[in-house]
């Protein structure tokens, strides 16, 4: 009996270890991934991180001027309420009267007016942000809306979803030959700092976000 019982369980029926082995490696082997298939993986998600990336930038610049959009058209509600109360809209000889949206594209040369702007709808003073006292504000910015984002600062310029100042202009009340419009201009550049053509066609202005 006890030979017959050893003689069950003898290895040699189930195989060696090293035929054990063999058939494992062998299995391992035909699992794992090629190199071409590994690059093939990896350009599918350079690819499609490509994609996600050209979307998400996409998305932003839609939203960026979807909110420019509300601003200016809530912004030129304020401008109408202003000259209900005072029959005019917001002007200054030295900066709306001078800054001309047809030849200048450049955000930076926008403070001045931009200010003026800001300081006749909140009603504030050289920028303050608490308006004067007994002065009545038509418009209520939200600090994304201002520049610089150091709130402990005096404001500069009011700020576009782009990071740069709103252009406000009355040129055209000054002189005919300037400007877009007779009541006002108010612009945002949408991120262009690119001054429009004097001749030839214009693909400049057309990209901008403006109440003309």
């Amino acid at each position: 009996m006890k030979k017959r019982a050893s003689r069950l369980f003898r290895s040699s029926d189930f195989g060696t270890p090293s035929s054990l082995n063999i058939r494992h490696s062998s299995f391992r082997a035909e699992g794992a991934f090629t190199i071409i298939e590994l690059l093939v993986v990896i350009t599918i998600i350079v690819i499609l991180a490509g994609l996600i990336l050209s979307t998400m930038d996409y998305v932003q610049k839609k939203g960026a001027r979807s909110r420019a959009e509300a601003e200016i058209a809530a912004m030129s509600a304020a401008l109408e309420s202003y000259k209900a109360d005072n029959g005019i809209y917001p002007r200054d000889a030295t900066a709306t009267d001078t800054l001309d949206a047809r030849t200048s594209g450049n955000p930076t040369n926008y403070q001045a007016a931009s200010l003026f702007l800001y300081n006749s709808l909140f009603g504030a003073t050289n920028g303050s942000r608490t308006p004067a006292s007994g002065t009545k504000s038509y418009f209520v910015f939200k600090p994304n809306m201002l520049g610089p984002a150091d709130q402990t600062q005096n404001v500069q310029y009011i700020r576009d979803p782009f990071g740069n100042s709103y252009g406000y202009s009355t040129a055209y009340q000054n002189s005919s030959a300037t400007g877009y419009n007779p009541t006002y201009d108010l612009w945002s550049t949408s991120g262009l700092m690119t001054n429009p053509p004097t001749s030839g066609t214009d693909t400049i202005t057309p990209q901008w976000i403006k109440n003309w």
